[in-house]
């Protein structure tokens, strides 16, 4: 009984830390490339959720509400790009802190006009509902199988894209020296639309994803967003592999914490205080487990050394 419990939080972990880097690729994506700290990041994870379950609740497809999660995201992205962080680029961190935390308040209370304060409810489609027998007879559900499929699969498009395509070779290049690739006649902005387009396209997947197993609403990407820096931080700045890595870390710390600290503690404490401490604990554990990389290796597990 406790192996198989111990292998669906497992699973947990794992479902929980793809969604995490699909947040944290489009981070470390745009920190990489342009320098840039982006706060606005968990509102576009919020576009999308939003544009899927308004989709899906117009047509009921869930494949349709996906395209247009992605697209959503994307066009918000680039627009907003275009008109307000194209301008950020040489301002000081704090400007681009107090920039895009405006553009939080303008995305939350922009949707919140548009879709109301109630939250919207994006059900998982049939063919993908429903549990999934795993070998060791352990029921699991099928869409949280697919999540994890997804990210993994969205792993290695990344890594072709940056290591085997010409827009990779020029997203790499521009990590390390803007001012010759802009030299050489690569379109410097054309290059950032791109890639803070496709970054705002990965958190808006993220949002119509997690939106089918929880609800979607006004702030949800906040909190998500302050886990996605914790893995950036651990994975190392600009690294898409760090990113996965330190998802798959964050998200396995964060799930068997959550559920094996309070039940660790019952064995010498009394129950109340045994949960209590042990739910304390575990929400602290992403942040002792960076604390722990930062000590060892303080540009993150895969961050080029300064």
């Amino acid at each position: 009984m406790l192996t198989l419990l111990i292998i669906e939080q497992v699973l947990n972990g794992l479902q929980f830390g793809v969604m995490l880097f699909l947040m944290a690729a489009g981070l470390t994506l745009i920190f990489g490339v342009m320098g840039l700290i982006n706060l606005a990041h968990g509102s576009l994870y919020m576009v999308g959720a939003f544009a899927a379950a308004w989709v899906a609740g117009a047509t009921g497809s869930f494949l349709l509400a996906l395209i247009a999660a992605l697209a959503a995201a994307a066009a918000a992205g680039a627009l907003v790009e275009v008109l307000v962080i194209r301008r950020l680029y040489k301002a000081a961190h704090l400007d681009q802190v107090l920039a895009t935390f405006a553009l939080i308040l303008i995305f939350s209370e922009g949707t919140r006009w548009i879709f109301g304060s109630f939250p919207l409810f994006l059900d998982v489609p049939s063919y993908l509902s429903g549990p999934i027998t795993l070998p060791g007879g352990i029921a699991y559900p099928l869409y949280r199988l697919v999540l994890i499929g997804i990210g993994i699969a969205v792993a290695l498009g990344l890594w072709w894209l940056t290591a085997r395509t010409r827009l990779g070779i020029q997203i790499r290049a521009g990590e390390n020296d803007r001012e010759m690739i802009a030299a050489l006649g690569v379109d410097i902005s054309r290059l950032y639309t791109l890639v803070f387009a496709l970054g705002a396209a990965l958190a808006g997947l993220a949002g119509a994803l997690v939106g089918a197993i929880q609800s979607v609403q006004v702030g949800m990407g906040e909190p998500v967003l302050i886990l996605a820096f914790v893995v950036i931080v651990i994975g190392g700045i600009g690294s898409i592999r760090g990113a996965f890595v330190g998802a798959m870390l964050v998200g396995l710390t964060d799930t068997l914490g959550g559920v094996f600290l309070p039940e660790l503690f019952k064995l010498f404490m009394e129950s109340g205080a045994a949960t209590q401490t042990g739910s304390s604990l575990a929400s602290m554990s992403v942040y002792i487990l960076m604390s722990i990389v930062l000590i060892w290796r303080p540009s993150g597990l895969f961050g080029v050394r300064a």
